[in-house]
C-alpha cells in the first residue's frame, strides 16, 4: 500500500490549521465569557448601590406606611425600625426583585414568634 505523500502532508497542514482555529475561538469564548462576568458584577453593584440609597429615602415617600420621624436608620441586618404608637416595627425595604436575606428571614421569623427581649445595659 502506497500513501501519497503530499496527501498525507494536506491532512497534517489541515489538522494543524483546525486545532489553531479551536484554540482561537476558545480564546474569543473565554474573553466574552470574562467580558459578561464583569458587566454583571457591574449590574448587580449598580443593583446594591441603588438598593442602599432608597433605603435611607423610602421613609420619606408619601406612600410609606408610617411617619419618617418615627424611623431609625440601622443598615444591616435590617434597615431600620419605627416606634410607632401602637407598636414597634422592624423595617426591610426592598427594590426591584431583591429578597430576604437567610439573616433577615431569621429575624422576620423571631419576630413573628414574638422572640424579642428588652436589655438595659449600663456601662
Amino acid at each position: 500500500m502506497n500513501i501519497d505523500s503530499g496527501l498525507v502532508l494536506g491532512v497534517i497542514v489541515l489538522v494543524g490549521i483546525l486545532i489553531l482555529l479551536v484554540y482561537w475561538r476558545g480564546r474569543q469564548v473565554k474573553s466574552l465569557r470574562d467580558k459578561l462576568e464583569q458587566v454583571l458584577s457591574q449590574k448587580k453593584s449598580g443593583e446594591v448601590l441603588h438598593g442602599k440609597s432608597w433605603e435611607e429615602f423610602a421613609p420619606f415617600m408619601k406612600h410609606y406606611p408610617f411617619d419618617p420621624g418615627n424611623f431609625k436608620f440601622m443598615g444591616m441586618p435590617i434597615d431600620g425600625i419605627s416606634f410607632e404608637d401602637d407598636a414597634i416595627y422592624f423595617v426591610e425595604i426592598k427594590t426591584g426583585k431583591s429578597q430576604l436575606s437567610q439573616k433577615q428571614k431569621k429575624i422576620r421569623d423571631q419576630v413573628e414568634r414574638g422572640q424579642i427581649k428588652w436589655l438595659e445595659f449600663r456601662g
